[in-house]
């Protein structure tokens, strides 16, 4: 793709819920990127989703890639079928957007890193949280020491999926395809904020369940300790046993100051400015009226929102060369570490140190 393109061409790859959400994103943009290809073994439902949103239907990447040009593919295949896909992108010379988590464990994140870096190519993975204005604030004020010591979090994620959730895809549930239950598939947008504020984990501690569902591989309860360099500790805990659900929550605790993000929702937050001669401490924000705090029902951060939008408008960025590329594998494959060592250390019982 030739720099100054301001209006790349994509192919979406998986027709279900996640790709059409892509697609939706990419019908938003069309200024500034062009759908064209969608991308589904079942081509039925590609040609339906193209029909939709844009683009013609094809049954493989490959077809898909003779038929026309294409600079960007956007993954939205189940999380254990990332992997290759985004290889067979990358050495056929196309960037790639790649669903969340980018694999279900760190050795297959390495092998699509070790494929980027053979190929020169641009690799986003969907955290979309992050772009969020209320990360954004928090992770800002931390930047400026706002916080003081870090010292410790919560990150929560207090959902509830029925079983017929679990019974919709056979694929859903397992550990080959979905790479773990309410901890890696629901919960790791808030592991990967929990990082993003608190620094490189370093060690975990967990213990999981099954305790809600039938006919799965996974956990549906999950709750451990993380231990991170600078010496801060957390707590997660992720499940979707908790009827009727409740929210997706993250608190972060400094010396000097503390917020609490509510469903993407900025629901406490005070800080203290770096420099004493500074202006007094900012007063505690009131929790939001409307929040889940204040008792609205719950939302999943995993939904179609507009930081998948902003998350996509820094790629495009990123790939004019008028910005930094903010999230790419590097930044996912920590808390994919995370989960996964929790997931050994609930099979071992013992602590399990990070790489």
């Amino acid at each position: 793709m030739n720099d100054r393109d301001l209006r790349p061409t994509f192919a979406v790859v998986g027709a279900g819920v996640i790709g059409e959400h892509h697609a939706t994103v990419l019908s938003q943009l069309t200024d500034r990127a062009e759908l064209v290809a969608v991308v589904d073994v079942d081509l039925a439902r590609a040609r339906a989703l193209a029909a939709a949103r844009g683009g013609t239907a094809y049954r493989s990447m490959a077809e898909a890639f003779a038929a026309r040009p294409i600079d960007v593919v956007a993954i939205c295949t189940p999380t254990g079928r990332h992997g290759a896909p985004a290889i067979e992108a990358l050495r056929a010379g196309k960037h790639v957007v790649l669903e969340k988590p980018a694999e279900i464990d760190v050795a297959r994140t390495d092998e699509i890193i070790r494929a980027r870096q053979a190929a020169g190519k641009l690799v986003t993975v969907i955290s979309q949280h992050r772009f969020d204005p209320a990360t954004e604030r928090v992770l800002a004020a931390i930047e400026r020491g706002e916080f003081g010591r870090l010292t410790s979090g919560i990150a929560s994620i207090d959902w509830w999926r029925g079983q017929s959730y679990y019974d919709s895809g056979d694929w859903r549930g397992t550990w080959a395809l979905d790479g773990g239950g309410a901890l890696m598939n629901q919960g790791v947008h808030t592991v990967d904020l929990l990082i993003a504020a608190l620094g490189r984990p370093v060690e975990v501690f967990a213990y999981t369940g099954t305790l809600a569902h039938e006919r799965i591989e996974v956990e549906d309860v999950a709750v451990g300790l993380v231990r991170f360099a600078s010496g801060a500790l957390a707590v997660l805990h992720a499940t979707t046993a908790a009827y009727p659900g409740l929210s997706a929550r993250l608190q972060v605790h400094g010396d000097r100051g503390s917020a609490v993000i509510d469903n993407d929702e900025l629901a406490y937050f005070h800080a203290t400015p770096a420099d004493p001669t500074a202006a007094a401490p900012t007063a505690a924000d009131p929790t939001p009226a409307g929040s889940a705090a204040a008792g609205t029902a719950s939302r999943d951060p995993g939904r179609l929102s507009g930081a998948h939008r902003r998350q996509y408008l820094n790629f495009l960025g990123a790939l004019a060369g008028t910005e930094d590329l903010r999230v790419g594998l590097e930044t996912n494959r920590p808390a994919i570490a995370v989960i996964t060592g929790a997931y050994e250390s609930a099979r071992t019982g013992r602590p399990v140190v990070l790489d």
